[in-house]
């Protein structure tokens, strides 16, 4: 460690200064230069309570400030134990709070939890099921469970130093959170964004409900049994008929990684602009009508020669009908479509508009029937025929529809295709497109705003707009209906002889007002006549209540968590969202299109969008791998301490704080080694600090910078130049590079260069002198500086520091005292170009002697008649000096310093030379000054008190320390 470096030389002058050990004045400090163990944990503990962090956010919120910092929490799910997931993002958001609660601003920020949905409510019922329960008893098993597990994650982000007034946080379950929710609804469907419709959606058969896009996995690895299958033409398109038409039998290839939707088919698709041909199989005879573009490709697939004997544009191929392969007598139609591609298949598209979204929109177009085949476990209905009834589309059916193909000589060829498909977040289980009865949001509407307002948010890193902005694209609607119990009950009534729902002001208005009060259970709870009171009734222009039953569908959780600025924030906006990168199509997207949907404005200023955690071998975790890094054990240790040490809170801060969170973050020990071993060495210099301040009260010994030494006033401005720079990292959300710039400064400026020459001073100048208390100003404002800058990151140990800290009244906390305090008289004119002209010299002397004690050499140093000259001249008073600031700068014996070297240079001298560009007043002064270092053995011998060679005599002091051990007598 080159930071023991100033320990270690007060070390050697205790062990070797002998009689004059009690007058050098060592560091003295009670900070201990590490903590491991139960030691480290229960002084976190102690800190915690100590400095007021339960009640630090209530005190910011109560001061006054002049402006506000809004970091609206993203709810975390309430479905399990708290991991290093949460720990990233967490501390990600800690870390920025703290920063602008020191910076002065007052910091809004209300932790939440997501408490509804599928996943609660499966873990919460377990192997039990829904079976046998009613709807109010799943909820209370859902809710018991969701509250467990928020007491548990609440638990974590507290002892993980996270700054928030827990006992007022916001739950998606609370009535006055639902009702808040209810009346974003209403505003949405008042103005015809909500409505009810009868199309195709995502059906999970695990689950037996809608999903939206966002709550779907793309797994890259499924296999699919993909076909090549025929429609035979019973009518030619009439240009077709023409052409080839006396040719024989011609049949469209059609290609499809879903072979069970066959049955649904209503119509074949073709691109109008593109060019189709009917070729002839040679090994068959067989016509086929494929895409131009498809036929090489096909060819080798099928293994056989294909010639062209026509070719038509695709607008040619309207009036075409096909004969459906499975479904005698049925016939379909060949229709244009724009959706349809040449990079894969055949060019021309099996269309189902049951069970796909594109094909969905030709039937809408072309009024084609959309009949669903499937029913909600994902098995054929009695309207897919006798055959298929009660098979499982996935799985057994799908292969009675190639068998009933093949039978009928339409399979052309069957092959596996490893292809993206979307699953079920929850249940990992493939999911099929079917039509359903749902409620949706318009977003086609809503998405030119959305975009608009988008545009103006900035974006953390800039690189993730672009999908922000294919999100939006990817959806005309979002299916927020679910067919669950726990959830917020969709507020809507359904008329008992005609279907027809009735939903309005006044019905909504009514609901919301009994949610606010006694929460979303009494939807069940409470009589139909409480739900619909006869005044509602009235206004709604109704019937009676008894023509009417409420409905049974709950409202998506990504409803519930995007109407969460209507909760919490009320009028205000965010400054920011910060979330994992899986929210691009979650939270931030329902957040955006409920906020534009009402306010007309994005809910956020700005999106911090950070990776996942990912183990240190770039593996995914899980438990199987046994690789999951568990927050709890990374505190406060394992079993066994020699496999898993207590690394205490401030180490996974610091992990968070230095990983580039914008990439897949790692975690594992070597990671948290080396976390633990740079929090280690930032004590240390610390603890340097700290000891070298006793007895020192800045309050009434502090000397003024105009009064300083020259190095001392310069470190003054290295401090600014660190201050400005730290505070434009945490304004940019760059912890990691704030903790570059600390490590930089604490090395270079600090343990390099200014605590090897001030250890002099510092340990052997008179106590009050001029030059040492000039120093430990110095020295205190760089304390005071590096703890507050770390504190966002590190608060127990900023803390820890501050309570070891001198000048401050019992019961201060750095956290109610503010961000680092630096002042423009720092920078001085000339004194940066002074110090590092010194600094240049000094250089090329070191590097005239590698390997030896600067402090055995005498230097002339001749600098040319100029500015440089001036410059230097200013740290030195006389021509020639053992005690000046130069000397001291030097690091050598005695230093002269003259505009020509002399010429009676001893034969031993060491000669270095160099220039220095002097640049002042922005470029307006400049000059290159060049200089030479002449280095001679001194012919001193070395200081037994101070080991400096400035003694005339080995067991003789030095003038300097003669002097202090005189008054000392």
């Amino acid at each position: 460690f080159r930071l023991l470096y100033g320990i270690y030389y007060s070390f050697c002058l205790c062990s070797g200064a002998g009689p004059y050990r009690d007058s050098v004045l060592l560091p003295r400090t009670e900070f201990p230069m590490k903590l491991t163990g139960q030691n480290l944990i229960d002084r976190e503990v102690q800190i915690q309570q100590e400095c007021g962090f339960a009640e630090l956010y209530s005190w910011q919120r109560e001061r006054k400030a002049k402006k506000e910092y809004c970091l609206h929490d993203g709810p975390p799910y309430a479905n399990g134990d708290p991991h290093v997931g949460h720990a990233l993002n967490k501390i990600l958001k800690d870390i920025q709070n703290r920063f602008e609660m020191l910076r002065g601003k007052q910091v809004h920020y209300v932790p939440g939890w997501d408490c509804h949905g599928l996943p609660i409510e499966l873990k919460a019922l377990g192997e039990l099921g829904t079976s046998g329960l009613s709807p109010l008893q799943i909820r209370q098993k859902a809710r018991e469970f969701a509250e467990g597990a928020i007491a548990r994650q609440r638990a974590a982000f507290q002892r993980w130093g996270v700054m928030a007034d827990w006992d007022k946080c916001y739950y998606t379950f609370d009535g006055t959170y639902e009702a808040a929710q209810l009346k974003v609804f209403q505003d949405m469907h008042s103005k015809g964004l909500i409505y009810q419709d009868y199309k195709p959606v995502f059906w999970s058969p695990s689950s037996r409900t809608a999903l939206a896009e966002a709550e779907l996995e793309y797994n890259p690895q499924h296999v699919s049994k993909a076909i090549y299958a025929t429609f035979a033409l019973a009518t030619l398109p009439p240009k077709m008929a023409e052409a080839v038409g006396e040719l024989g039998s011609i049949s469209v290839l059609v290609w499809t990684t879903q072979p069970w939707t066959i049955p649904a088919n209503q119509a074949v698709c073709f691109m109008p602009n593109a060019q189709y041909s009917v070729v002839k199989r040679r090994d068959s005879s067989q016509l086929l009508l494929v895409a131009t573009e498809r036929v090489s490709s096909l060819a080798t697939l099928l293994s056989t020669e294909l010639e062209s004997v026509g070719t038509f544009t695709g607008t040619e191929l309207e009036g075409g009908v096909c004969q459906h392969p499975t479904i005698p007598k049925k016939e379909v139609p060949l229709l244009p479509a724009n959706f349809v591609t040449m990079g894969k298949g055949t060019g021309l598209v099996h269309t189902a508009p049951a069970h796909g979204m594109e094909d969905y929109s030709v039937a809408s177009h072309f009024k084609l029937s959309v009949e669903c085949i499937v029913d909600e476990e994902g098995r054929f209905t009695e309207l897919a025929g006798p055959e298929l009834q009660s098979l499982s589309v996935m799985g057994e059916g799908n292969d009675t529809v190639i068998s009933m193909l093949k039978a009928v000589g339409s399979l052309v060829k069957e092959e596996e295709c490893v292809h993206s498909y979307p699953y079920d977040w929850r249940s990992k289980e493939p999911v099929v497109i079917r039509p359903s009865k749902q409620w949706f949001i318009d977003i086609a509407s809503l998405k030119d705003k959305a975009k608009e307002v988008l545009a103006k948010v900035r974006v953390i890193p800039e690189s993730a707009r672009g999908s922000l902005l294919a999100h939006l694209d990817r959806r005309p609607y979002w299916c927020i209906s679910r067919q669950r119990s726990w959830g917020v009950p969709i507020p809507v009534f359904y008329h008992k002889e005609t279907g027809e729902p009735l939903i309005n002001k006044h019905t909504v208005s009514h609901v919301t007002q009994l949610f606010s009060e006694k929460g979303s259970d009494c939807w069940w709870e409470l009589p139909l006549e409480s739900l619909l009171p006869p005044e509602v009734l009235k206004k709604s222009k109704a019937g009676e209540v008894t023509d009417y039953e409420r409905g049974d569908d709950v409202l998506d959780i990504w409803f519930d968590s995007g109407t969460s600025w209507a909760a919490v924030l009320g009028d205000s906006r965010a400054d920011v969202y910060v979330e994992g990168k899986d929210q691009i199509g979650g939270w931030f997207q329902s957040s955006l299109l409920t906020s534009v949907a009402v306010q007309k404005r994005a809910p956020y200023k700005a999106l911090m969008i950070h990776d996942f955690v990912i183990s240190e071998k770039g593996e995914k975790m899980s438990k199987s791998l046994g690789n999951i890094v568990d927050p709890d054990t990374v505190i406060h240790g394992g079993e066994d301490p020699s496999v898993s040490p207590a690394y205490g809170v401030d180490v996974l801060r610091w992990w968070v704080a230095e990983s580039n969170v914008f990439s897949e973050v790692q975690i594992g020990p070597n990671v948290l080694n080396s976390a633990r071993d740079s929090i280690n060495k930032l004590r240390n210099t610390l603890k340097f600090l700290l000891g070298n301040l006793q007895g020192f009260d800045p309050r009434t010994q502090a000397v003024d910078p105009k009064e300083m030494h020259y190095i001392d006033q310069y470190l003054l401005h290295l401090l600014r130049n660190y201050s400005m720079k730290m505070t434009d990292a945490y304004n940019d959300f760059g912890a990691g590079r704030a903790i570059r710039l600390l490590q930089a400064f604490i090395t270079r400026d600090l343990s390099k260069f200014y605590f090897s020459i001030i250890k002099d001073r510092l340990y052997c100048d008179p106590e009050d002198s001029l030059g040492r208390r000039s120093c430990q100003t110095v020295l205190e404002e760089i304390l005071d500086g590096v703890t507050r800058s770390i504190a966002p990151i590190l608060p127990h140990l900023a803390e820890e520091v501050y309570l070891h800290a001198p000048g401050h009244n019992e019961g201060e906390t750095l956290f109610r005292s503010g961000w680092i305090k630096s002042s423009p008289v720092w920078r001085r004119p000339g004194l940066e170009e002074a110090v590092e002209g010194a600094c240049a010299i000094r250089d090329s002397f070191l590097s005239s002697i590698p390997g030896r004690n600067a402090a055995e050499y005498e230097l002339t140093i001749e600098i040319e008649p100029g500015l440089l000259f001036e410059l230097i001249e200013s740290l030195q008073d006389e021509p020639t000096s053992s005690s000046s600031q130069l000397t001291e700068l030097m690091m050598s014996s005695q230093t002269t310093l003259t505009s020509a070297l002399p010429r009676d240079l001893p034969a031993d001298a060491l000669i270095s030379n160099g220039s220095f560009l002097i640049n002042l007043e922005g470029g307006v002064i400049r000059e290159d000054s060049a200089y030479q270092v002449a280095a001679v053995p001194t012919s001193m011998a070395r200081c037994p008190r101070c080991r400096r060679y400035t003694s005339s005599s080995p067991d003789c002091p030095c003038p300097r320390c003669q002097t202090i051990l005189t008054r000392a007598q």
